[in-house]
């Protein structure tokens, strides 16, 4: 489920995701379809993904999200997996950023917009 990259040159591509195990992959794209259905990480992030990218990239991102977690904890025996919380990407993202985010959105939806400073 490793996502390949196809490089000529200076042109980086993507490319399909390797075959793997296909009982391992059938569970896990099971999974995965579950998991975008939750108000979880893993379900952020499939919805996320799937705005830019579409459905099927989106649950093979989530499928190899999966597939580091289950890594980490199989090769820690002292780890732990703790639920990063669905908000996850919004709590850190820059203030200037999201600004820069959402007057693109409303341009793209036909809108003009024009930003002026708050009185303090």
């Amino acid at each position: 489920m490793c996502p390949r990259t196809i490089q000529s040159g200076a042109k980086n591509t993507a490319g399909p995701a390797g075959q793997g195990n296909p009982r391992l992959k059938g569970a896990l794209g099971e999974a995965a379809n579950a998991a975008a259905r939750t108000d979880t990480f893993l379900g952020a992030r499939y919805r996320r993904i799937v705005e830019r990218r579409g459905h099927v990239k989106a649950l093979v991102a989530v499928v190899r999200s999966i597939l580091d977690i289950a890594w980490h904890l199989i090769n820690d025996p002292g780890a732990s997996h703790r639920e990063l919380g669905s908000d996850r990407h919004q709590r850190h993202l820059n203030p200037a950023r999201k600004t820069r985010d959402l007057v693109r959105r409303l341009q793209a939806l036909g809108h003009r917009v024009t930003l002026e400073p708050t009185a303090a």
